[in-house]
C-alpha cells in the first residue's frame, strides 16, 4: 500500500499539471481555425503558454482543482479499504504541496478541512472486473466549468429551439442548448459528456463517465456518433468563442452515452469541463503497487512553441486591440477612458475576492482601503517558501456570476474601480459600472501559471478565517493582462455575444434526426 500510495501521489500531481496529449491536440487545432488578432486567439496564445508553464514548474495549470473524483477498477479479492485509505493520504500530500488547492468544504459551517479530505472527498468509486491488473482514472473538475452543468426533464421547452420530445432529434436540441447557456462562464472551449437516460443521479453519473472517453475516440453507437459529430460541427458556429469573447471555436469534444430509464422519465444530462481538461489514468500492478502504464497518452506531441512563433508572426501583420496600463489607486478618469475591447496591463496593487469576501463586505469594513483599488475575483493555491513567507503558486479567475447580487454596491461602497474575473457579469453591476465608474476585466480563466508569474510579492492576507481559497490576499503584480469585457458606458461583450449565440441557435430549431 505504500507504493500504491505513491503511485496515486504521482497521478495526482501529473493530472494537475500535465495535460494529456489529446487534449493538448484540441487545444492547438482550435488555435489553428482562430483568426490572428483577435481577443480569441490572444486568449489561446495565454492557454498554450500556460500549458507549457504548468509542465515546467509541475504547478497546477488551474488554481481550481475541483473535487478529486477518481474511478477505479479493480480485480476481485483487492483490498478497497486499504486502498481509499492510501489515496487520502495522496491527496493530503498532495494539497500540502500546492498540487491541489485545499477545496473541502463543510456546507454548513463554510469551514476549510484545509487538506481535501472530509465527508463526500474525495469522490473515490470502485467496479470490479476480471483483469488481472488495477485501472484508476482521475479527473480534476473545477467549480466554473461544474456549475455549467445542466439536466433537462423531456418535453421541454429550450430557449431559442422551442420544444423539445422525447427523440433523438429531441436529445440534439438539449446539447446544444447546453452549450449555448454556458456562453464563456465555464472556461470555453470546452469538452461536454452527455448521459441520455436514468434517473437523476445515474444520469449526471454517466455524462461525468464520458468525460473519461479519449477526446478522440469513435462512438461505437452509429446514432449516437452521428450526434457526436453533428454537434462538434455545429455548435461551433454559435460563435461564443474561447473565453465567451466570441470566435471559431467552443465546443473542442463532445461525447455521448446512454441508459435505460422508465417511462415516465426521460433525462438529458450534460456534464461541461472547461478548456483545462484534467484527466489521466494509470495501470497499476496489484501486487506491488506500482505504475506500469499512462493513460491518454497515446499519439504526437504538440509542439505549442512553434506554435507560438507562428502566432508571433501573424499578430505583427494584424492587431485589432487598444492597449492601456494602469496602477492603483485608478481614477474614474482613467475608467471612464476605457471600452470593450481594451487590453488593459496592470502594475502595482490588486486584492482578492471570492464568495465569502463579498459577503463578508456588505456588512462589515473592508480590512484595507479600497478606494481607487482593483478587486481580483480569484481563489489562489499558495505555499509558503523556505522564509516562511507566502508564494503564490497557481492564481487565475474564478467565475465572477456568483458575485452579482453584491459587486455593484460594494464598488460603490469602498470606491472600488475595476473587477478581474472571467466569464462576465449581470445587468445590475453593468448598471453600477456607469453610474459609478468603474469596469469589468476578463482574464483568461484557467492560466493559474501565467497570472502567478505576474505575481511579483504577496504583501499581506486578511479574513484567513475563510480559508485559503476566500481569504483577501493583498498582491504586488506586474504585466497582469486582461480584457475590458464591460465597460463604464453600458457596453458588455458578453451580452453581445449572448445575444448573437441566442440568434444562431435559433438556426438549428428544425429537426435533423428522423
Amino acid at each position: 500500500m505504500e507504493k500504491f500510495q505513491e503511485s496515486m501521489y504521482k497521478l495526482i500531481v501529473e493530472t494537475s499539471t500535465n495535460l494529456p496529449k489529446d487534449v493538448r491536440r484540441a487545444i492547438a487545432a482550435a488555435k489553428i481555425r482562430e483568426n490572428a488578432g483577435t481577443r480569441a486567439a490572444m486568449s489561446l496564445e495565454t492557454i498554450t503558454k500556460n500549458i507549457k508553464m504548468a509542465d515546467e514548474n509541475v504547478s497546477p495549470i488551474c488554481q481550481d482543482t475541483g473535487l478529486p473524483t477518481f474511478k477505479i477498477k479493480v480485480p476481485v479479492n483487492v483490498n478497497q479499504i486499504e486502498m481509499k485509505k492510501a489515496i487520502k493520504k495522496a491527496v493530503a500530500e498532495a494539497t500540502s504541496d500546492a498540487k491541489l488547492r485545499p477545496n473541502s468544504v463543510d456546507s454548513i459551517t463554510g469551514d476549510n478541512t484545509g487538506d481535501n479530505l472530509g465527508e463526500g472527498t474525495p469522490v473515490i468509486k470502485f467496479e470490479q472486473w476480471e483483469e488481472d491488473y488495477i485501472d484508476v482514472r482521475l479527473i480534476l473538475k473545477g467549480g466554473g466549468c461544474e456549475n455549467k452543468n445542466i439536466q433537462y426533464s423531456l418535453p421541454a421547452e429550450l430557449e431559442g429551439l422551442g420544444r423539445a420530445g422525447r427523440d433523438l432529434d429531441g436529445i440534439r436540441k438539449c446539447i446544444m442548448h447546453s452549450v449555448y447557456q454556458a456562453q464563456g462562464q465555464g472556461c470555453s472551449a470546452g469538452f461536454i459528456g452527455v448521459g441520455i437516460g436514468g434517473d437523476r443521479t445515474s444520469g449526471y453519473e454517466l455524462a461525468k463517465e464520458m468525460l473519461f472517453r479519449s477526446a478522440e475516440d469513435v462512438n461505437p453507437n452509429e446514432n449516437l456518433r452521428k450526434l457526436e459529430e453533428y454537434v462538434m460541427e455545429n455548435a461551433n458556429k454559435l460563435g461564443i468563442g474561447t473565453m465567451g469573447f466570441g470566435g471559431e471555436t467552443t465546443l473542442l469534444g463532445c461525447k455521448v452515452g446512454v441508459i435505460n430509464r422508465i417511462p415516465a422519465s426521460f433525462f438529458v444530462s450534460v456534464a461541461y469541463n472547461c478548456w483545462a481538461y484534467r484527466r489521466l489514468g494509470v495501470k497499476v500492478d496489484p501486487v506491488s503497487g506500482e505504475i506500469q502504464e499512462w493513460l491518454y497518452q497515446e499519439g504526437e506531441e504538440v509542439d505549442f512553441d512553434k506554435m507560438k512563433e507562428e502566432a508571433a508572426a501573424a499578430l505583427e501583420e494584424k492587431t485589432e486591440v487598444r492597449q492601456v496600463t494602469l496602477e492603483a489607486p485608478i481614477t474614474e478618469k482613467q475608467i471612464r477612458e476605457l471600452r470593450v475591447g481594451d487590453v488593459v496591463t496592470i502594475n502595482g496593487m490588486m486584492h482578492t475576492g471570492r464568495d465569502a469576501i463579498h459577503k463578508y463586505l456588505t456588512d462589515h469594513d473592508a480590512p484595507v482601503d479600497l478606494n481607487g483599488q482593483i478587486i481580483y475575483h480569484c481563489g489562489p493555491v499558495m505555499a509558503k517558501d523556505e522564509e516562511g513567507n507566502w508564494v503564490v503558486k497557481a492564481a487565475g479567475p474564478t467565475t465572477s456570476i456568483r458575485e452579482e447580487p453584491y459587486q455593484g454596491d460594494i464598488m460603490k461602497k469602498f470606491g472600488i474601480r475595476a473587477v478581474i474575473g472571467k466569464g462576465g457579469m449581470g445587468k445590475k453591476t453593468l448598471q453600477a459600472l456607469g453610474e459609478h465608474g468603474g469596469v469589468y476585466l476578463n482574464a483568461i480563466g484557467g492560466a493559474a501559471q501565467y497570472y502567478a508569474e505576474c505575481m511579483q510579492k504577496v504583501e499581506g492576507v486578511d479574513l484567513m478565517e475563510f480559508g485559503i481559497p476566500e481569504a483577501m490576499w493583498h498582491i504586488n503584480v506586474k504585466g497582469f493582462t486582461a480584457v475590458v469585457t464591460m465597460d463604464s458606458h453600458g457596453n458588455s461583450l458578453h451580452q453581445d455575444v449572448e445575444a448573437t449565440s441566442l440568434e444562431r441557435l435559433s438556426q438549428f430549431k428544425e429537426p435533423v434526426f428522423k
